[in-house]
């Protein structure tokens, strides 16, 4: 084989294997623009290697409808009905110029926030992220979905 044909295929072969890396997840929850005061947006994901640190990191699209230039969260996270931790979170989606600070095209951009990292869970387990805007609207415009990663750290 020649090296012309070698390097695609070697090319070819490094990103069919790193797509298969199953040590990331990442549920993501259609809001459609729209995300009442109240209305928590639930992730359940089970741990079956709590041995390995974890990065949890929320991903965020906003659209141009967006009033703020930050967002604030209330997250619980739990096992089972236990509560591990509650926090009330402040992220910056925008410069102060009101530039948006995500990626993508058109009026959808896209950014990701960490929540924990380097982040051992107790045990293997069933576990759910509880995800609740804290702004002062009682409907948030302009949020297109929220999301939660969870990635396991290489050894």
């Amino acid at each position: 084989m020649t090296v012309r044909r070698l390097l695609p295929a070697l090319f070819f072969s490094a990103v069919l294997l790193s797509c298969t890396d199953s040590a990331e997840t990442v549920d993501m929850k259609r809001l459609d623009g729209s995300w009442p005061k109240n209305d928590e947006q639930k992730f359940s994901f089970s741990i079956s290697d709590a041995r390995n640190p974890k990065n949890i990191i929320f991903v965020v699209r906003n659209n141009n409808d967006y009033p703020y230039s930050n967002i604030r969260l209330i997250v619980k996270l739990n096992e089972g009905k236990r509560v591990l931790n509650a926090d009330t979170l402040n992220y910056i989606l925008a410069q102060p110029d009101g530039t948006w600070l995500g990626k993508g095209f058109g009026d959808t951009k896209e950014i990701m926030f960490q929540y924990k990292l380097n982040y051992k869970f107790p045990r293997n387990a069933q576990y759910e992220i509880g995800v609740t805007q804290a702004m002062r609207a009682d409907s948030l415009k302009g949020i297109e979905d929220i999301g939660v990663k969870i990635e396991t750290l290489k050894p």
